[in-house]
């Protein structure tokens, strides 16, 4: 790293699962250092989305660098989750064109439920689908996934949780961690965020300040990608021998349905 910013630079890994991100900081100067991001960092730079991209490098080896402004904030805790600049900032990313175009360029096609359906069935071992909470959701999703279809496919992030959002310290508001971006219905964001942090009674207002009205077909969209994802984490912690959280996840199905 040191060959990239120099010798005077203090560089230290930022954690995660992948080792590819590190803080460098030196004298007034901090960055955020990323091994190999997307292309796309550069559309939600521009967009404002997430911290402000400040250079990308290209190695010898083929290896892409690039460096963020690194801003002292906090994460949004989950009360703060209902607030109107959450709503408009989902929006504004639903709404993007440029970030759209640059997904499809990079080869992202438009996911249906079908296939996402497909894919939890071929994800979940026996033992999990022999759970009774497990089989009562399939057989949710089996049911209605030919009545979820949407003509609406924007950006979705995949992981609204509170820990995503970044609040700095200037106040402006930033939603981190895109690895997962995918083109789909907006019910997969605004699902995750509604059964995860708004209560049911408020949902309606909500969406008022996301710009949407709650419509049936909405509930119905939201509810089957809600359960769908509510799968993907129990396989994820049963994957990772985190029963404790594996059970909370399958409790939150009897929640769903």
């Amino acid at each position: 790293m040191e060959h990239i910013l120099g010798q005077e630079w203090e560089i230290v890994p930022a954690g995660g699962a992948t080792g590819e991100a590190f803080f460098a900081r030196h004298e007034d100067q901090e960055l955020f250092l990323k091994r190999n991001s997307s292309p796309f960092l550069a559309v939600l730079s521009a967009e404002g989305i997430v911290p402000k991209l400040v250079w990308t490098k290209r190695l010898e080896n083929g290896d892409v660098f690039t460096a963020q402004q690194w801003l002292n904030g906090r994460e949004l805790k989950p009360a703060e989750m209902n607030q109107d600049r959450v709503a408009k900032l989902l929006k504004k990313i639903h709404r993007s064109k440029p970030m759209l175009r640059m997904l499809r360029q990079l080869g992202k096609t438009p996911l249906q439920p079908e296939f996402l359906l497909q894919k939890a069935e071929e994800e979940l071992d026996s033992e999990v689908l022999g759970l009774p909470e497990v089989q009562k959701t399939m057989a949710f999703l089996r049911l209605e996934a030919g009545n979820v279809h949407s003509e609406e496919k924007v950006v979705c992030h995949g992981d609204v949780n509170h820990n995503n959002w970044l609040l700095a310290e200037n106040n402006q508001l930033y939603l981190i961690d895109w690895d997962g971006a995918m083109v789909a219905d907006p019910a997969i964001d605004l699902g995750l965020m509604l059964y995860w942090y708004i209560s049911e009674e408020d949902w309606e207002n909500w969406l008022a300040m996301y710009g949407k009205q709650l419509t049936e077909h909405l509930k119905l969209r939201m509810k089957w990608y809600v359960a769908l994802q509510t799968l993907s984490s129990i396989h994820w912690h049963k994957s990772k021998s985190r029963f404790q959280e594996m059970d909370r996840w399958i409790q939150f199905l009897n929640v769903i349905l």
